[in-house]
């Protein structure tokens, strides 16, 4: 089993160490870095078995010459020049020695692999040298404990039968599919071709002649988890695969189905684990294997894959970004985080408070917290939509953090609800700031440790935008170019002019009744709550005057009003949080750029 590799220099992953176990994931954002970590796994195992089958019997002198390996030798790193192997592609760096004479210096790519063999520790570091477009140089790290230095026949043979199986998620399954040799189907699969080599690993299996009853394995997981048939593939004279199923539950309908047929998320399990059941004992590399499955499958096919692997006396490593897969894993496997520099998210040294305080509220939050290093409180999606609103309304430079924003919705007007969230999450990330906002609340709120909590002045955020001039704008609708200028302009300006008379005669409707009710002097009045008392009302009122069904009396709508103010009516407070809520991303970016901590965060708005 492998139990740590350390890389760098390769691709994106300049200077990383990552913990390995019996089951690992990867989880972190799309380009983090994930699938990278996969390849170099794959890189140092073509350089061991190229550089065990040419140099290991010789003497070490011969030994540090090294292998010469071809980039098309790497099937799992599909590459058009082998330089892209190397971070930023610099193969060679220029420096000046103390006589002040310049050289020049290869960049060297180091990958170093630990394990276990026979409950006994072992160390086997590789480095690889850029030579040319088409192939690269690959010998043994200098240092004493490499296991390649001092190399037993027992250790040999562990080595020379230790392999990695890299697998990508499944692709566009092809109508037609003939058999291929192993080496194209290993090639087309390292290219992500997936979809090309589905029923030929499947041939391969129900062809194999081993001991093992595997494909009936296979038949029996696809039957368990869909309640679906397979039945064996064939193949013809002219080489051509055929590879049918019937669904078992579909009792009125026994015809058989071709393979093209079945849903995404059932070949990409069948991709899966026929590919596990053709590699007993190896290093299983499943890049997204949650790809085209819904949450309930994701669950299962996880287990699955560990439970065969289990069986199977193999490793797995899986690299994913599935929240499913995520929680599913926290507290039972090793999980990698490729957030900044990949670390260990539970890493067995760590306090079992970590994961208490995260598994209320899932381990996709914690990531979400270390790959945004800050966190927003609203009560609602809505009103972020209106913040968003406000935002671009004055082109405010908050438009962007607040498009990509970690954004946590509390349900109610209660802090503590916020309060608990954040100092949860802070249990895991001690560097995380916030920012809560809150509709009118009449006692003093804590602003501590990092969150920064504000309430409005006015009921709520919609109070903000409620003005008789906003609901007159967005009856009146914008103005079409496209007609102010034709015959239709008349038209168009007296149906403009009669829907802004129909919704002054709401809006004067609707605050008589409010008075009549003694409820406001105004229907403007700050303490009314907009939402609810004003904009429901009206509008539905409005849409009752002019003959048409009401669309928009539901508060997420309510947002399309703020098109219809002018930026200079935009209240002074609602600047003022957009600028916190700005300088919040902003030194929290700035943290997370720095690898420092963003406790020196500045209340305000």
């Amino acid at each position: 089993m492998l139990t740590r590799i350390a890389i760098e220099n390769f691709k994106g992953l300049a200077d990383c160490t990552l913990e390995l176990d019996h089951s690992v994931v990867f989880v972190g954002p799309n380009n983090s870095g994930k699938t990278t970590a996969l390849q170099a796994l794959s890189l140092w195992e073509t350089g061991l078995h190229a550089w065990m089958s040419k140099r290991s019997e010789e003497s070490r002198a011969k030994k540090r010459v090294g292998v010469t390996i071809n980039r098309r030798d790497l099937v799992a790193v599909p590459m058009s020049d082998a330089k892209y192997l190397w971070k930023k592609q610099r193969v060679r760096i220029g420096s000046t020695n103390e006589k002040k004479q310049q050289k020049t210096e290869n960049v060297r790519i180091t990958i170093t692999v630990d394990g276990m063999f026979d409950g006994q520790p072992w160390t086997c570091g590789l480095e690889f040298d850029y030579a040319n477009t088409e192939s690269f140089y690959c010998r043994p790290t200098s240092n004493e404990d490499n296991i390649l230095w001092k190399i037993s026949d027992s250790e040999r043979a562990m080595l020379n039968n230790l392999h990695m199986a890299f697998l990508p998620p499944m692709s566009g399954l092809e109508p037609e599919e003939i058999v291929l040799q192993p080496g194209t189907v290993d090639r087309r699969i390292g290219e992500g071709q997936t979809g090309q080599v589905l029923r030929n690993l499947c041939l391969r299996l129900y062809q194999d002649e081993s001991d093992a009853p595997q494909w009936d394995n296979l038949v029996q997981s696809i039957q368990r988890l869909f309640g679906i048939k397979i039945h064996p593939p064939t193949d013809d004279e002219w080489g051509k695969i055929s590879m049918y199923y019937h669904d078992q539950r579909d009792t009125g309908n026994a015809n058989k189905l071709e393979l093209s047929s079945a849903g995404r998320g059932f070949q990409q399990t069948l991709l899966i684990l026929a590919f596990l059941y053709l590699h007993p004992g190896a290093i299983i590399l499943l890049d997204e294997p949650d790809a085209h499955l819904e949450i309930l499958r994701q669950r299962q096919i996880y287990e699955v894959i560990k439970e065969v692997a289990k069986e199977q006396q193999g490793q797995v490593i899986v690299a994913t970004h599935s929240e499913v897969l995520l929680n599913e894993s926290a507290e039972k496997d090793t999980v990698v985080a490729f957030l900044g520099k990949p670390h260990p998210l539970n890493n067995k040294s760590q306090q079992s408070q970590l994961i208490k305080s995260l598994s209320e509220y899932g381990w996709d939050q914690y990531l979400l917290a270390e790959q945004k290093g800050w966190v927003l409180y609203l009560e609602g999606s809505t009103d972020l939509d209106m913040l968003r609103g406000f935002a671009r309304l004055l082109d405010h430079p908050v438009n962007h953090s607040l498009d990509q924003v970690f954004f946590h919705p509390i349900g109610s007007n209660v802090p503590e609800l916020a309060r608990k969230h954040f100092f949860a999450l802070r249990e895991a990330k001690a560097d995380l700031i916030g920012y809560a906002l809150f509709d009118n609340i009449p006692n003093e709120l804590r602003n501590d440790n990092g969150l920064h909590a504000y309430s409005l002045k006015r009921k709520e955020i919609e109070n903000y935008f409620c003005t008789e001039d906003v609901l007159v704008r967005w009856a009146r609708g914008k103005t079409d170019p496209q007609v102010i200028n034709t015959l239709l302009r008349n038209e168009h300006i007296e149906q403009q002019d009669f829907r802004e008379q129909k919704m002054r005669e709401a809006i004067a409707k609707v605050e008589q009744s409010m008075k009549t009710l003694k409820k406001a002097d105004s229907l403007w009045s700050s303490n009314l709550k907009a939402s609810d008392d004003v904009f429901r009302p009206v509008i539905e009122n409005y849409y009752e005057m002019i003959g048409r069904n009401n669309p928009v009396a539901q508060k997420s709508r309510f947002v399309e009003l703020i098109e219809f103010m002018h930026a200079d009516e935009v209240d002074a407070e609602i600047v003022s949080v957009l600028d916190a809520i700005h300088e919040t991303a902003i030194q929290a970016s700035a943290a997370i750029n720095r690898g420092e901590s963003a406790d020196s965060y500045t209340e305000g708005g």
